[in-house]
């Protein structure tokens, strides 16, 4: 028996995690990268990281298997000789320094590249600050007042979704306003989860009055997100078919929908509010511009 898991490869499909118990297979590929992030906690972090480096290659050039819960420095060995058969790296997290120090010596006997995610920048600050880290994993992901505001945040963003109790808009730190199908609610959870604001969300629909209290919150508060009437024909097309939709709805029609971005395109202007094209966004894109615009 192995202590990894999570059998496959999927370059683009990172966060495999690996635990003990299971089967480990090495990728078809073998001039595939494997980027195996190690954390003495939940590894988030290192996989964050690895991920935004990875999605800059093409499919099949590398894949990323998580190591987390690294809880103390003999697990280390036996884990860096069972990915020493496989083209690898190792990007790490590690807080404790004698993990830190277990991991380098296993690596170099195998001749496995490492690097260190966290160290440097902890040394620097302490140089800085002249201070010494705490050294207590974990401490990212505490209980504190900032975990409670998001879990806040998006009880309301649920609350408040899709034009739900519109009254409510008046207490929400920042409002999204767009036509069906334009990201609205998971843009109000992003906005929930990782910036701890209450996000509300109307959707706009041509021929219908938007709610009075929209027109009662500060411009500021307010983005409209703008979306490519093509673009948007083809996600509602492929929603329609998700749902059974007959074909000749009206949901997917190209004249009902540069009807609808028109409509949403005068809310805009009469509510004077900042408006954010989605078209080639992400949702951590738009969620980012929001944030910075609010901060400003």
């Amino acid at each position: 028996m192995s202590i990894l898991s999570d059998k496959g490869s999927h370059s683009h499909n990172p966060g495999h995690q690996m635990h003990s118990g299971a089967d480990f297979k090495m990728p078809a590929n073998v001039n595939e990268l494997i980027v195996f992030t190690m954390s003495d906690s939940s590894g988030e972090t290192a996989e964050a990281v690895a991920r935004a480096a990875v999605v800059q290659f093409s499919p099949g050039h590398a894949s990323i298997y998580r190591l987390p819960q690294v809880r103390n420095a003999q697990q280390i060995p036996a884990m860096v000789k069972e990915i020493s058969h496989g083209r690898g790296i190792i990007a790490y997290t590690l807080v404790l320094p004698e993990y830190r120090e277990t991991l380098e010596a296993e690596a170099r006997k195998y001749h496995i590249p490492t690097i260190d995610l966290l160290g440097p920048l902890m040394a620097r600050i302490a140089t800085l600050t002249d201070s010494a880290p705490l050294s207590q994993p974990g401490r990212l992901h505490l209980l504190d007042e900032s975990y409670f505001k998001r879990i806040e945040a998006v009880d309301f963003a649920m609350r408040f979704d899709d034009g739900k109790n519109p009254d409510g808009m008046l207490a929400a730190d920042v409002v999204l306003i767009g036509v069906s199908r334009t990201s609205k609610t998971p843009n109000c959870m992003y906005l929930a989860h990782h910036f701890g604001l209450k996000a509300a969300n109307v959707p706009l629909v041509y021929g219908v009055e938007p709610p009075l209290a929209l027109f009662k919150v500060p411009p500021k508060r307010i983005f409209g997100l703008q979306i490519d009437p093509f673009l948007l024909q083809e996600i509602r097309t492929n929603r329609s078919q998700v749902l059974g939709m007959p074909g000749d709805n009206d949901y997917a029609d190209p004249e009902r929908i540069n009807q609808e971005v028109r409509y949403a395109k005068k809310l805009f202007r009469e509510l004077k509010c900042h408006v954010i094209n989605v078209s080639t966004k992400a949702i951590e894109e738009t969620s980012s511009e929001i944030y910075l615009r609010m901060r400003e």
